[in-house]
């Protein structure tokens, strides 16, 4: 059930016979982002999805309970989902031999997996080669947006500026002062809600009304302060007061916000298709054409600038051609890396915008795993509160490496966490007994319960890096990536240092430790992928400029988290589109100069 009601704005039939001004490729986070400026600036945009349209709201069902679902939420007979083991035991391809008609990436393992089975890619017609690695894939109109974790956090100089702040790899060609108009334009145009902390290593953003902390969020939040540490509610890319938008609904707590049962099929949490596109479609600037999975960037024989993009149909298998006065990729980090290194010509045999040689190097992200879970004794019994609808708990900023120097590591860490009584406690997995008793005991302990897991800096490198195998092909013949990737010593000590400051966290707030996991996650399980064909001003060493432009192809632009120079500890989808917004605004006004 859905309580909002709209008719989205029709898909046009694309006429490939026209030039458009410029042509988008992906619609998630980031090209959303350059429809929504580029169409309101009066450019006529072809954007390509390479996944199909699917109807979303019910797909998700949040109001649903999980025993009205066949098999309660759980995926058919014949779907797998690759876990932990697998990662880490095998190499990819992992789908490779397997005898499940369908294999997913490790999401699809979650509660309530039904549900994105039709989001997440199948790993049969994705495959990819090389190091370890779990990549999370979402090809449909809004990619990961759909199901995105929503929080929504703006970087600052100690990131932009990293490099003269402790000497390590490269400061970006921008500072915190020229985004910051642009994070304030994404948080009045999507909305955010949060409560101010005047913290310098994380600007507030332009919030609306935050989520409630719970008791014993509260109790951590008191204590953190005594330490100088901040616990602050989830900054969530939700709007709670809403928004001028007829496709969006404002939050109001309903059902089961998390992902694992459902997901926010009201659209108060953003995603792409009802924050951007469905607006940009009813400027009558664009035209939408979904399962087009582009393979190369076309190049003028004699300019060498980028004429547009030749693309296969997912249903057909047939290729066309899209023309265009500007190329704009927004594939996400590691397929947007693949396109500049599948579009090979005489110009550019290296790869397109390749002279530099780093696109699909400096590949960075976020390390995941260590954490704590506690148990808050006072909350034993407590009388139950509703906070399955909030969109989130709350968020631990950096507090490594500011202003002091930590031994073992560079760079720093947050933590993510919540409390709270939800539709399912999670404890009861681990609570002993059964029958009345065991009920009892589940009840009285559901909501006393916290946790909090980190989210680490991954040092850009250059020896990190993802390449075309030359063998292995996709479900339409395109070569696949290839990994080259490991942690290093540095995260390695980092995780360390996670697992061992949550613990020292909950201790000095009087919670109980139940349990101290000092695992680190596989490569990729953040789902933050960033870097590979980074933005700088030397064009030996980056591959774009400050606006994302490339520096061999001036008509080509790279706008998504592809361009990020450092992963920093924060998530990146809000920087990802605030960057975005300032790219196509500067392209718009060059367009109309007549410049491009």
């Amino acid at each position: 059930m859905t309580l909002i009601r709209f008719k989205a704005s029709q898909e046009q039939d694309a006429d490939l016979s026209v030039t458009y001004d410029a042509v988008v490729v992906g619609s998630g986070a980031a090209g959303g982002m350059a429809a929504h400026v580029l169409t309101s600036q009066g450019m006529k945009v072809l954007l390509l999805e390479a996944g199909k349209k699917i109807p979303i709201e019910q797909e998700l069902r949040s109001m649903q309970w999980p025993y009205d679902h066949p098999r309660r939420g759980e995926a058919p007979p014949g779907y797998h989902a690759i876990r932990f083991n697998e990662y880490n035991v095998r190499k990819p391809p992992y789908a490779k031999g397997s005898a499940f008609k369908h294999v997913f990436s490790y999401v699809g393992g979650w509660g309530g997996s039904d549900y994105v089975k039709n989001i997440l890619v199948d790993e049969k017609d994705h495959p990819y080669t090389g190091t370890k690695y779990a990549w999370v894939r979402a090809r449909l109109l809004g990619g990961k947006t759909n199901i995105w974790g929503r929080l929504a956090l703006r970087l600052s100089d100690y990131d932009f500026k990293g490099k003269t702040h402790d000497g390590y790899g490269e400061d970006w060609p921008i500072s915190y002062s020229d985004l910051e108009p642009y994070y304030d334009k994404v948080d009045l145009y999507l909305g955010i809600s949060g409560h101010k902390e005047n913290l310098p290593h994380l600007p507030d953003s332009l919030f609306q009304r935050p989520n409630k902390l719970t008791a014993p969020e509260v109790k951590l939040r008191k204590s953190l302060a005594t330490m100088g540490r901040t616990l602050t509610p989830y900054r969530a890319g939700v709007t709670t007061d809403g928004v001028k938008n007829k496709y969006r609904s404002k939050c109001f707590g309903r059902g089961a916000c998390g992902r694992r049962p459902g997901g926010c099929d009201i659209h108060a949490a953003f995603d792409s298709p009802t924050g951007l596109i469905y607006p940009a479609m009813d400027t009558g600037n664009l035209t939408l054409r979904t399962n087009s999975i582009a393979h190369e960037v076309l190049v003028d024989p004699n300019s060498g600038k980028a004429r547009g993009i030749s693309f296969v149909d997912a249903v057909n298998h047939k290729t066309y051609e899209a023309k265009a006065k500007v190329v704009i990729l927004a594939a996400s980090t590691l397929e947007s890396a693949r396109l500049l290194l599948l579009s090979k010509s005489r110009q550019y045999p290296n790869g397109i915008g390749n002279s530099s040689g780093h696109v699909g190097h400096n590949f960075c992200e976020h390390v995941m795993g260590p954490g704590v879970t506690g148990l808050v004794k006072e909350m034993v019994g407590a009388p139950p509160t509703l906070d399955d609808g909030k969109p989130g708990g709350f968020y631990v900023p950096r507090f490594r490496n500011l202003q002091d120097k930590q031994p073992g590591f560079i760079r720093g860490y947050g933590f993510e966490g919540g409390s709270g009584f939800s539709i399912f406690p999670d404890s009861a997995w681990d609570t002993p007994g059964f029958g009345g008793q065991f009920k009892k005991s589940v009840r009285e302990h559901a909501g006393a319960f916290i946790n909090m897991g980190g989210f680490g800096e991954v040092l850009a490198r250059y020896e990190n890096y993802m390449d075309l195998d030359p063998e292995t092909k996709d479900a339409w013949g395109i070569p696949v990536l290839r990994f080259h990737y490991e942690f290093g010593d540095n995260e390695k000590k980092m995780c360390e240092d996670m697992a061992n400051a949550g613990k020292e966290m909950f201790e000095a707030a009087g919670i109980e430790l139940v349990g101290v996991d000092k695992n680190i996650l596989t490569e990729g399980w953040s789902i933050h992928e960033l870097g590979t064909a980074r933005m700088g001003n030397d064009p030996k060493t980056s591959v774009l400029n400050q606006i994302q432009q490339s520096h061999d192809v001036k008509n080509l632009l790279v706008v998504d988290g592809s361009s990020h120079v450092s992963a920093s500890c924060q998530n990146p989808t809000w920087t990802i589109m605030a960057l975005a917004w300032r790219s196509c605004e500067h392209l718009a006004d060059e367009f109309k100069r007549g410049n491009v």
